[in-house]
């Protein structure tokens, strides 16, 4: 009879308990423990519980209908747009993507979401993997992170060398330059989320057995660089935040208020055939900016 594994033999279950109990900082444990199910862990959010779901789920359904409509025009008229979701971990890019996805054709809208890199990748141009997973005429793509982890998860793990990532500083601006030039549509989004929330997020994961498979040594031991991690992004934002390609900030501690604007932000960025301006509304701006709305 095959033994039905403990929570003790899955990788990484428990590590966040642990680091909850042991390693946390006071306030954060604090705001985790005294925290009701709808509530904003983060003082400095601009609302104190999450959207109520009747009102999420009737925004959510005139978005859809504008973004099929939005995919129909991409298709019809060969645009092709990119998408970069970033941010830090568990902060809902997944979810976001999901949304913004669930009802477009994924012969036209497909996910990017590309694994470790391999020994021959390494020895490329380090955007050569990312540019041909690029689309073709009336296609989006999604990339589920991107050339962005040099800036920041190879930063905080070293896993690659200074010199690496400074060339990386000076190439991306022209990179993105000349996809812009090309005609390509970039919408660069960046998930930020605050320490408390992430922390419960994690042990949300720990706790669903159909969610450990999100969990990796890089969530677990990132926990504990959260200052190393804000520097690195802040750099990263500073870096790369353009004309040509400017980033969009969302704050994301609020899961259906970010998947909100990003659909927002998507349509903001794309003209198509029959957009109803009023369905798509007026972006959040008490959650969504430049750099300036990095939670750090």
């Amino acid at each position: 009879m095959t033994r039905k594994p403990a929570p003790s033999d899955i990788p990484f279950v428990g590590a966040i308990t642990r680091y909850l109990q042991e390693d946390a900082p006071p306030a954060v444990r604090l705001a985790i423990q005294q925290a009701g199910k709808d509530d904003i862990l983060d003082p400095g959010y601009p609302y104190r519980e999450e959207m109520n779901g009747h009102d999420y789920d009737r925004r959510m359904q005139a978005l859809q209908v504008e973004l099929v409509k939005m995919l129909r025009c991409v298709i019809d008229t060969g645009q092709r747009v990119v998408v970069l979701f970033e941010g830090r971990d568990a902060a809902g890019k997944g979810g976001t993507i999901g949304a913004l996805s669930e009802n477009l054709n994924p012969r036209s809208a497909y996910v990017v979401a590309l694994p470790k890199p391999t020994e021959r990748e390494t020895g490329q141009w380090y955007f050569q993997r990312y540019t041909s997973r690029l689309p073709a005429a009336g296609e989006m793509a999604l990339f589920d992170r991107s050339w962005y982890n040099r800036g920041v998860v190879e930063k905080v793990f070293g896993f690659s060398t200074e010199d690496q990532r400074q060339m990386f500083f000076r190439q991306v601006p022209d990179y993105e330059r000349l996809l812009t030039m090309d005609g390509i549509i970039l919408v660069k989004l960046w998930l930020t989320v605050g320490r408390a929330e992430q922390l419960k997020r994690f042990l949300d994961r720990e706790r669903d057995p159909l969610k450990h498979w999100k969990l990796s040594h890089i969530d677990v031991e990132g926990l504990a660089r959260w200052d190393e991690y804000s520097t690195a992004i802040t750099e990263t934002l500073n870096l790369s935040h353009t004309l040509d390609a400017p980033w969009t900030v969302i704050r994301s501690d609020d899961k259906k208020r970010a998947r909100l604007a990003a659909i927002q932000t998507v349509l903001g960025r794309v003209n198509y055939a029959g957009k109803d301006a009023q369905a798509v509304g007026a972006i959040d701006a008490s959650i969504v900016g430049g750099p300036e709305m990095l939670v750090r």
